[in-house]
């Protein structure tokens, strides 16, 4: 039995969030049924694996990435990530970056507006732990707008 990645969570029925998957376990995402990975982390990341999108792809797996820069995440990234879950929401998708932060926190506007869950009901475990602690950067991309992101 492969253990989850670090901070592991079911977002939805269809989406998954984590940390970085090491190898073996990228065989069980796939195992798992999982048909798309997203990393939203830079591909010089701790933990990284240069060869992921090979990886992924490999296990039939389709493979996106949308690098953030942790000290930088924009409303652009936020779009972007939103547009590319809109395509795909038929489809079981894992999403990850280093450790799950800066997926929860894209998670959680796509949960409340897209989906429209509550505060509640869209923050991860990690989240409800990060968000009091979040410095000026993170703290401001939390207040984007559904306008900012062309919703």
């Amino acid at each position: 039995m492969v253990n989850h990645p670090l901070n592991f969570h079911q977002s939805t029925e269809r989406i998954a969030t984590s940390g970085q998957p090491d190898r073996r376990q990228f065989h069980w995402i796939a195992d798992e049924g999982y048909d798309v990975v997203i990393n939203l982390a830079m591909h010089d990341s701790n933990n990284a694996i240069p060869e992921e999108g090979s990886l992924v792809a490999s296990l039939g797996m389709h493979y996106i990435n949308i690098p953030v820069p942790f000290d930088e995440p924009t409303a652009q990234h936020l779009e972007e990530f939103i547009g590319i879950l809109k395509v795909l929401a038929k489809r079981k998708i894992w999403i990850h970056c280093e450790v799950n932060a800066r997926v929860s926190a894209f998670m959680f506007h796509y949960l409340t507006k897209v989906k429209g869950l509550t505060i509640d009901s869209a923050s991860s475990p990690l989240m409800v732990k990060w968000r009091p602690k979040m410095d000026d950067t993170w703290r401001d991309f939390m207040e984007i707008t559904k306008n900012e992101v062309g919703l």
